[in-house]
Parts: C-alpha cells; sequence; structure tokens
C-alpha cells in the first residue's frame, strides 16, 4: 500500500511534528471536554456494568474468585480504589435475590451509557471518517451490548488462567538443593497478563469504535501510546494519594467518588490522545477539519 507507507514514512521522519499536530488537534476538538464527559458517563456505567457481569459469570464461577480477579485488575483502571468498590459489589452480590426487572433494564441501560458516548467523542476525533460515512443507529445501539458480553467473556477467562497462576505460585521448585518459590514468577506472569489484555482491549476500542474499517497497525500503535501513558499515569497517581494527596480531607466522604472519577478522566483523555495519534496517522499529518464540519458532539 503505497500511500499507507508513504503516510508513515512522513510521521516517522518527523516525529515532533507529529506530536504538536496530535496535541493541536486534540485541542482544537476540545479532547479534555470529550473526555470529561466519558468520565461522567464511565462513573455511572461502571458498577452496572459489573454487576451484570458478576451475575452472568456467578453462573460458572465462584464468585469469590470472581471478585478476587476484579479486585486485582481493577487496581490497573482506579489505583487505590479498588478494594471499596470491590467491597461494594460483594454486598450487591450477597442480595442479587431482590434485583427485580426494573432494576435489571436500569442497569442494562446505564451500564451501555459511557459506550455510547465514547463513540461520539470518537466520532469528533475521526471527523474524516464521519464526512464519508455514518454507521447504522441500529449497529450503535447494539454495539455496547456486545462489547459488554465480550468483556465478560474476557472476564472469565483471566479469572480462569489467574486462578492456575495463583495455583502454580503456592508451589515451590527444588534445583540443585535450593528451594525457589513460584510466587514471584506468578506475580510476573499475571502482570503481563493484565498490560496484554489492556493492551488487546484499548485496540479492540480503537477498531470498533470509529466509523469505518481501521488498520489494525494504526490500531495497536495507538494502543501502546495510550497504555504506556496509562502504565505512567497510574503509577504516579497510586503515589500521590499515597503520599502528598489531601483530597480526603476536602471531600470527606465524596473522597472516593473524586478520586474515581479523576482516574477515570486521566484515563479517557489518554484514550482519546491515543485515538488522535491514529487520526494524524491516517490523515499524514494533514491538518483536520473543524468537528462542527461533521456535527456537534452528543450524549
Amino acid at each position: 500500500m503505497p500511500i499507507f507507507d508513504a503516510r508513515v514514512r512522513l510521521v516517522l521522519k518527523h516525529p515532533g511534528r507529529l506530536i504538536l499536530t496530535t496535541l493541536k488537534d486534540f485541542r482544537a476538538n476540545q479532547g479534555l471536554l470529550l473526555a470529561g464527559a466519558v468520565a461522567y458517563y464511565a462513573l455511572l456505567s461502571i458498577v452496572p456494568l459489573l454487576i451484570l457481569m458478576l451475575i452472568g459469570l456467578s453462573h460458572f464461577v465462584d464468585s469469590a474468585q470472581l471478585l478476587e480477579t476484579l479486585e486485582r485488575y481493577l487496581e490497573w483502571l482506579l489505583p487505590g480504589q479498588s478494594r471499596a468498590l470491590v467491597a461494594e459489589l460483594a454486598r450487591f452480590m450477597n442480595n442479587r435475590g431482590v434485583i427485580g426487572w426494573v432494576l435489571l433494564v436500569s442497569m442494562v441501560f446505564f451500564s451501555s451509557l459511557a459506550f455510547t458516548v465514547l463513540e461520539n467523542a470518537m466520532s469528533v476525533i475521526f471527523v474524516h471518517r464521519v464526512a464519508i460515512r455514518r454507521r447504522h443507529f441500529l449497529v450503535s445501539a447494539i454495539l455496547p451490548y456486545c462489547y459488554i458480553g465480550v468483556l465478560s467473556l474476557g472476564l472469565l477467562l483471566v479469572t480462569v488462567v489467574a486462578g492456575g497462576l495463583q495455583t502454580i505460585g503456592a508451589r515451590h521448585l527444588e534445583v540443585l538443593g535450593h528451594d525457589w518459590s513460584l510466587d514471584r514468577l506468578s506475580g510476573t506472569l499475571l502482570y503481563l497478563i493484565g498490560l496484554a489484555g489492556e493492551i488487546l482491549l484499548l485496540t479492540s476500542i480503537y477498531l470498533v469504535m470509529p466509523v469505518g474499517r481501521l488498520s489494525v497497525r494504526h490500531a495497536l500503535i495507538g494502543a501502546v501510546i495510550a497504555g504506556v501513558l496509562w502504565e505512567i499515569s497510574r503509577h504516579v497517581l497510586v503515589w500521590y494519594f499515597a503520599t502528598l494527596s489531601q483530597v480526603g480531607k476536602v471531600y470527606g466522604s465524596l473522597t472516593t467518588a473524586i478520586v474515581v472519577l479523576l482516574s477515570l478522566e486521566i484515563a479517557a483523555t489518554l484514550l482519546l490522545l491515543g485515538a488522535q495519534v491514529i487520526a494524524e496517522f491516517e490523515r499524514g499529518g494533514e491538518p483536520a477539519r473543524p468537528a462542527a464540519d461533521a456535527g456537534s458532539f452528543h450524549t
């Protein structure tokens, strides 16, 4: 594909221009405002989404094992707050017998909100695609629920694999008279699984959410950039909340909600920034059209 190769060569030849153009277009697209909208609806969606996944998967896997896996990998998304959230989910699971149809339908609705808003945010960033073709509204309506199903299957797979690795970690290996614990190996493998899952999830979002067919290579580049930036950010967040933050004294009982919202907004910003990088690769460094040309952002 000569056009694709020419664009890649142009971008790689001038990486500084790519960074500046990406940040400029991200600002022009009101990226921080879009990230705030995505984070807000993600905050509304995350608990109903996790509850639906737990209810469905608890028929196949022990609830305690599911919650343990969730706590481990929610730490990737919500540094320092996964334990509090999982505790709330555990209390809900203990009383799941009182769930009525109205509550169930409400959870299904709210669990899809973040996906809908994210799709709209992507349409602003990939304005050059939206100007050419638009997605059928039925596809947009069904897409969030398909994603919920895929995330549920991913959680089931990770739970099974994590359980096996924890079993391995409890064992010892004797080599030349030395007793070696496999706990460190198990922990390393769990981390690598989480990192690989993060990159795959980001890649799938970049492939599915924008209108039209996206290059897998472009999606993977955006996912790696967003994933690396988030890895750095979440470690900084853990350190900040553990050492310098005074948020608990300022917000009191609202601390958990504020910290979760802040973490989600940073994650959403990096997610959309990765999408902006992909958009710049597609345009080969050409300036973006104003987002208003393709319609306004709406929820």
